[in-house]
C-alpha cells in the first residue's frame, strides 16, 4: 500500500492535496506505531514529495505519538526544499487541530521562540487564517500577539509571512492590527518591510 503510494506521488510536480489524501489513505488503515515508524523511515528519501508524505502522516498522529511533533520540527529546520516547509506548517496546524488551539498554545509559543525561522514560519504560515481557528476567532488579540514577536526578524521569509498573516487578520480587525502596528519602530527597516505586506491590498 505504501509502495503504491509512493509511486502515485512521484510525479506531482505541484501542490499538496494529493499527497495529503494519500496520507490519509494510509493513516486509516496503518496503526499509529506503525505510522511513526514508517514515516522517519520516509524521511530519508531524497524526493521531497516522500518526505512531504512523511511529513503529513506525523502531523496527523502528533496529538497521539509522543515525538511525532519533535521530528517535524527538526525537518523544519533541515529540509531544503520549500514544498516540504509548507506541509510542515500544514502539519504543525493539524497538531495544534487535534489537540485543540487554546490547549495548544504552549506549544505554539514554545515553537515561536524557536532561533531557527523555518519553525517560526510554520506557525505564523500554517494557522493563517489565525482568525479562521477555533479560540482565535474570540482572542484575535492574543493571535496579533503571537505573531507579531517577529516582526523585525532578521529572516525575510518569516517576516513576510507575519506581515500576510496580521492582513489576514485586519480585514476583520483592522482597528486590532492598527493599535498594534501603530507602536512598531518605523526607523527600523526590517519591521518598515514586515508592515509593507501588513498593509499591502
Amino acid at each position: 500500500m505504501v509502495e503504491e503510494s509512493i509511486q502515485k506521488i512521484l510525479n506531482i510536480e505541484n501542490g499538496f492535496k494529493e499527497i495529503e489524501a494519500e496520507a490519509t489513505v494510509i493513516f486509516k488503515k496503518t496503526s499509529i506505531p506503525s505510522i511513526f515508524a514508517l514515516s522517519t523511515s520516509l524521511l530519508l528519501n531524497d524526493a521531497y514529495q516522500v518526505r512531504s508524505l512523511a511529513v503529513f502522516l506525523l502531523g496527523n498522529v502528533a496529538s497521539a505519538e509522543q515525538g511525532a511533533l519533535e521530528i517535524i520540527r527538526d525537518q523544519a529546520r533541515k529540509d531544503g526544499n520549500w514544498r516540504v516547509q509548507e506541509v510542515v506548517a500544514k502539519a504543525f496546524d493539524k497538531y495544534c487541530q487535534d489537540k485543540g488551539y487554546e490547549t495548544a498554545l504552549a506549544d505554539i509559543e514554545d515553537w515561536l521562540s524557536d532561533p531557527h525561522p523555518n519553525v517560526c514560519r510554520a506557525v505564523t504560515e500554517g494557522l493563517r487564517i489565525w482568525t479562521g481557528r477555533p479560540y482565535f476567532k474570540t482572542h484575535p488579540e492574543i493571535a496579533i500577539r503571537l505573531i507579531s514577536h517577529h516582526k523585525a526578524n532578521p529572516s525575510e521569509y518569516l517576516r513576510k509571512s507575519v506581515g500576510n498573516a496580521l492582513r489576514d487578520i485586519s480585514r476583520k480587525f483592522p482597528e486590532l492590527v492598527l493599535a498594534e502596528t501603530t507602536n512598531w519602530e518605523k526607523k527600523n527597516p526590517l519591521i518598515t518591510l514586515t508592515l509593507k505586506h501588513v498593509l499591502h491590498r
